[in-house]
């Protein structure tokens, strides 16, 4: 495991104790069907995934997140309450975890290092969940979003978390919210995206966090501080239902609609185009991503 004293956790995975993990994990979607397949790379190397192994259940609009060490899976359709892990080192197929409060589809997770938390989707739109990932056993309630939604995506600084877009009827939103991961509340208004869009997927690199998917649209903001998004640049193919995470430097967003094989990648440190990183084993939409290692 690589170790950074002086930042948190970027992206999918935490930070709380202030470690980085160099692979990439994709899990679930759909392609013709639903399915169980597991992906991983290492996000510092371009290349095609390699299969990890299997998700227990098939699953689609999960979230992920992990603690460094261990990966979470946690919902998906069809409105399950399901949380599976995976240890991210050693590939293999998951194994059961416990439940979310409420099931649901089309959520979002992020983490501190240590708690997991679960927000949005389908079938739940305000709830928020927390795990402690080390520690198999069923979600306790955090609190609620600012504005409940499905399609939405999230990542944290270490300490904050925050989740934005996402759709709630009549239409797509452009809300970011935040909350501290170690203090239970609701969460508070952050800012907006710099365009309304579901589907979408976060990552970060411990300061800066960056929104991408939904349409070809990469934004970003810095977690620390309340704001507005601002552009980043864009994917290398415009798609919704993708995944994100990062190794603390790089960060990758995989699959998509059309089902896509897709991996591309940024500098999150640094504006710009995304560039190609290499294609997923299976091609599919509405997966998610964690890292560690």
């Amino acid at each position: 495991m690589l170790w950074s004293k002086a930042i948190g956790a970027g992206g999918t995975f935490g930070g709380g104790a202030a470690f980085f993990g160099p692979r990439g994990v994709f899990g679930g979607g759909a392609s013709n069907v639903i399915i169980n397949n597991i992906d991983y790379i290492t996000i510092a190397t371009t290349g095609n995934a390699i299969d990890f192994g299997d998700l227990a259940v098939a699953r689609q609009e999960v979230g992920a997140t992990s603690d460094g060490s261990r990966g979470v899976f946690g919902g998906g359709r069809l409105l399950t309450a399901a949380i599976q892990y995976i240890t991210i080192a050693t590939p293999s197929n998951s194994t059961s975890f416990g439940n979310l409060t409420v099931s649901g589809y089309q959520l979002a997770a992020t983490s501190d290092g240590s708690r997991g938390v679960f927000g949005g989707g389908e079938g739940r739109l305000n709830t928020i969940d927390y795990i402690t990932i080390a520690t198999p056993s069923d979600a306790t309630d955090f609190g609620d979003l600012f504005q409940g939604r499905s399609g939405l995506g999230a990542t944290s600084d270490g300490s904050r978390g925050v989740f934005g877009g996402g759709y709630l009827s009549p239409g797509n939103r452009d809300t970011i919210d935040y909350i501290t991961i170690a203090t239970l509340s609701n969460a508070f208004d952050f800012g907006n995206l710099t365009a309304a869009r579901t589907r979408i997927a976060a990552t970060s690199d411990g300061s800066r966090g960056v929104f991408g998917g939904g349409d070809n649209t990469i934004s970003y903001i810095t977690i620390a501080t309340t704001g507005n998004a601002i552009d980043f640049g864009d994917l290398t193919v415009a798609r919704g239902g993708i995944a994100a995470t990062s190794d603390g430097s790089r960060g990758v967003f995989g699959g998509g609609n059309a089902l896509g094989d897709t991996i591309d990648y940024i500098t999150i440190a640094t504006t710009g185009n995304a560039i190609d990183f290499g294609d997923l084993i299976v091609a599919r939409q509405s997966l998610a991503a964690t890292s560690g290692g």
